[in-house]
């Protein structure tokens, strides 16, 4: 990449998530294969184009394993450990990947609804002992978030606090030096270790299961162990990007509902509709505070753009999900929108195992917050909500309400 330093505008473009940032709308309008400066000080391709982004998340020449090898392009901190980026592949050599897909699968037998529905009251009912305005980022959205991925995982959630402090840290983008966030992922990693390392004969949950399955004395020719390191730094990521992603989702998407008093009312009329509206709160909800990266690995066109060999792609999905060219009215937010073929669990091979359970539980989570608050409004204006900076997963820092 050849453009001078001061021409290329820098990426990530806002902190909120209460709207597409205008940046995005208007390189998607002119230029949707655009240069941008990374925060790590480096160059990328920013991609905001709908079709674009599914080549990229389709064709293999766009890697995402290879961001993790050392000296590899970073948009923010350096990758501490391949694994981070390569979790899937990892766990699937070590005989470990059926597991996690069968815990965040369909059926989900980890977080039953009728659980799910109980915990959520549970974080309401708490806010409204503390009076009005209340605080639903923290009752609802970070409950919620912690409550499930607490239990999916088997961690303790009287341990909450002190694990989503480090996953805040661990998703915080210029602020935090490279030093402070290695010695805060060390101490993720160093808990999940010791807590795994001593489970009891009965597994907790998730973690404890895998860790059984890792150290079992049967494995095929194929198969290889994951070692002690790499084994905590899988679990130690899936916390935090499963606790950050759902939290910031719930969140955003809350505030999405509050914006729309009627919606909420058709809801509670017709819960048949929840699923529809929580696929177009998927599509909606602005929750990338950086982008998906990618790293070319031949030289090759994308859109109008010649992309050599080495380069950063960065995928901004939230401005893909409003493209005009895949989304009739992308501008608008209809609930009962059919098809709606969003990217925000990705494309292809590369789709999000998460998936699955960020959209069932979101389905209970929300039908029991319109059921249990019907006089729930936001106790300030939408644009005075206020959002925590410099976020890889976008949330807002509070967000006062009243019922």
């Amino acid at each position: 990449m050849s453009a001078p330093e001061q021409a290329l505008p820098h990426y990530p473009f806002s902190d909120r998530g209460d709207r597409l940032a205008p940046e995005l709308h208007d390189l998607q309008a002119r230029c949707p294969v655009a240069k941008v400066r990374t925060n790590a000080g480096g160059e990328a391709w920013l991609v905001t184009g709908y079709e674009l982004a599914q080549q990229v998340l389709r064709e293999r020449k766009f890697a995402r394993s290879v961001l993790g090898a050392p000296g590899g392009p970073t948009q923010d901190a350096p990758i501490l450990a391949p694994e981070l980026l390569d979790a899937m592949n990892h766990l699937q050599r070590a005989g470990l990947r059926d597991e996690v897909l069968k815990a965040l699968g369909r059926k989900q037998p980890d977080l039953p609804a009728d659980w799910v529905a109980g915990v959520t009251a549970q974080g309401l009912d708490a806010m409204v002992r503390e009076g009005a305005p209340g605080d639903l980022q923290h009752h609802f959205a970070e409950w919620v978030a912690a409550q499930c991925m607490c239990r999916l995982l088997g961690l303790p959630f009287e341990d909450r606090h002190w694990l989503a402090a480090r996953a805040d840290t661990d998703l915080t983008m210029k602020t935090v030096t490279d030093e402070e966030l290695a010695r805060n992922w060390e101490e993720i990693r160093v808990y999940m270790q010791e807590y795994t390392a001593a489970r009891p004969a009965e597994p907790r949950g998730l973690l404890d299961r895998l860790a059984d399955l890792n150290d079992r004395d049967e494995l095929d020719g194929r198969q290889q162990a994951l070692d002690e390191r790499q084994f905590s730094n899988i679990a130690a990521m899936l916390w935090v990007t499963s606790y950050e992603d759902f939290a910031s989702f719930l969140g955003v998407a809350a505030l999405n509902l509050l914006r729309r008093p009627e919606l909420m009312d058709s809801l509670r009329a017709r819960p048949e509709l929840m699923p529809r509206c929580v696929e177009e709160l998927l599509r909606c909800s602005v929750v990338l505070g950086n982008a998906i990266p990618r790293f070319v690995t031949q030289d090759d066109k994308l859109g109008t753009a010649a992309v050599k060999e080495g380069d950063l792609i960065l995928l901004s999905l939230d401005a893909v999900n409003f493209d005009p060219a895949a989304f009739d009215d992308a501008e608008d937010f209809d609930p009962a929108r059919s098809p709606n073929p969003h990217l925000r669990f990705g494309y292809g091979r590369h789709h999000c195992p998460g998936a699955h359970l960020v959209r069932r539980q979101s389905e209970t989570a929300f039908g029991t917050l319109l059921g249990h608050l019907p006089g729930l409004r936001l106790a300030v204006p939408a644009e005075e909500v206020p959002w925590v900076p410099n976020r890889m997963a976008i949330m807002p820092a509070g967000m006062p309400v009243t019922w």
